[in-house]
């Protein structure tokens, strides 16, 4: 299974791309994390930021490859323990599809995305910045997967 991480912002801080590799590289092919970044809208003084959001969404809608189950990373989604997510993860490896993980912008995702999706996670009630969301899904996924693997990176 491919699990498509794809999230709106592009030239992110070098501790937001080493924080997102570390992660992504010790996931086997068998889960293999990729990002896709979607390149952010304009958000300057004058942007319309509805619109900066809706064409964001369109772009992300459009990154979504052919048969795959898409969750959306909300706030208002379901809120897993490590656990649980391995469970779900497992679900998901099991299902024979690909997953997309949609990871909005700084204000959130699309409606479109959200009507889209076939699920949606929560990470945590406390805002994020966007970039550190990868971060953690990144690192949330991989201890998700030694779990299931029964590998000590995991010690809870």
């Amino acid at each position: 299974m491919n699990i498509h991480l794809i999230s709106v912002g592009n030239k992110m801080p070098r501790w937001v791309q080493e924080g997102y590799q570390e992660y992504a590289k010790r996931l086997p092919s068998e889960c293999a994390l990729k990002l896709v970044e979607i390149t952010p809208g304009h958000r300057g003084k004058s942007a319309d930021i509805s619109r900066t959001i809706r064409d964001e969404g369109e772009r992300m809608l459009k990154a979504i490859p052919g048969n795959c189950q898409v969750i959306a990373l909300d706030v208002k989604g379901k809120s897993w323990s490590t656990e649980q997510l391995s469970g779900q993860l497992d679900e998901w490896m099991n299902q024979g599809r690909d997953l997309a993980l949609l990871v909005g912008g700084p204000e959130g995702l699309a409606e479109a995305c959200l009507h889209r999706a076939d699920g949606r996670w929560s990470l945590s009630p406390l805002t994020m910045p966007h970039p550190l969301v990868r971060v953690v899904a990144a690192e949330q996924l991989y201890r998700a997967w030694s779990i299931l693997r029964n590998h000590p990176y995991h010690r809870a």
